[in-house]
């Protein structure tokens, strides 16, 4: 049997060749690319022409594929938005429901406050003068006489004739006491007559209950009449039952002797009040059976 033949083929040789070859391509290339990364190390602007060559040749190519990406993000941004609106709508209710119920407890305790104060101004103004301050307990709505009620009596040094007051003005005065309880003539009544005059000048006038909230203002010195829509009657201490300044009434329309006006303390408003003693007893004659004929006459 012959020896096989250890001579290598053409075929191998070209085989060698070629991955000598590769080798050495590849060993240029590991160097160009150093030299190359050393030159764009060194002097990066170097290759800047190259560069933005290169991108202006992609440019058309990529464009659409950026046009694409960008509407499909918005497209999904949408239905993210759609997505998320339904809860954030429910949760935004939610919060402008707990808004407006903490926006009326807040207006609620402002008002209890502003009450308070009114409550504390007129026990602090009537200190030492105010013979008691109570509750007033109620007014007659569909009669045609105009009464309160007051929660104090003559266990509480009330007495017939006495004025009655609200941290905003005049109520009215006593009319009848009982142990510990009081019933008021109110200024509405029909037979309340109260001496007043102008706030802002001095024009004296009688204010006349009409029996449904309002007063008829009339002036005693008629003659051109300067009472304005607005203006405040306040009493004018005539008659020694109340004391000159407090509030009365505002004029609402005016007529050719005086004006009509609304009492500026509504008794249907009022919810304490206080009993002052009379302001000249001397000038006040007070007996409780002559001011119970006087008022059922």
């Amino acid at each position: 049997m012959a020896p096989p033949d250890k001579r290598r083929s053409s075929t191998s040789r070209r085989a060698q060749y070629g991955l000598f070859t590769g080798y050495v391509l590849a060993a240029l290339g590991v160097l160009l690319g150093a030299l190359l990364l050393a030159i764009s190390l060194w002097r990066p602007s170097t290759f800047s022409g190259p560069r933005g060559a290169a991108q202006t040749m992609v440019a058309p190519a990529t464009a659409p594929t950026t046009a694409v990406r960008t509407e499909s993000q918005s497209v999904l941004e949408t239905l993210a938005g759609f997505w998320r609106a339904g809860s954030q709508n429910a949760a935004l209710r939610k919060e402008m429901e707990l808004a407006r119920i903490r926006l009326a407890e807040a207006a609620s305790v402002k008002q209890e406050n502003a009450r308070l104060k009114r409550l504390l101004g007129l026990a602090q103004a009537d200190t030492g003068a105010a013979i008691t301050t109570t509750q007033f307990i109620g007014s007659t709505a569909s009669s045609a006489r105009r009464f309160g009620y007051i929660a104090a009596g003559t266990g509480q040094g009330v007495r017939a004739g006495m004025p009655v007051r609200s941290a905003r003005g005049v109520v009215g005065r006593v009319m009848e006491t009982g142990r510990s309880s009081s019933r008021v003539l109110l200024l509405s009544d029909t037979q309340s007559v109260l001496p007043v005059r102008l706030a802002r000048e001095d024009v004296v006038a009688f204010a006349e209950g009409r029996g449904d909230g309002f007063l008829r203002i009339r002036l005693i010195n008629l003659g051109i009449n300067p009472v304005r829509k607005g203006d405040l009657f306040v009493t004018s201490g005539t008659g020694g039952y109340f004391a000159p300044g407090m509030a009365v009434a505002v004029a609402t329309e005016i007529t050719s002797d005086g004006a009509l006006a609304r009492m500026v303390s509504d008794p249907a408003a009022t919810d304490y009040v206080a009993v002052m003693p009379l302001w000249q007893t001397e000038l006040v004659r007070v007996a409780e059976t002559p001011v119970e004929q006087a008022v059922t006459e």
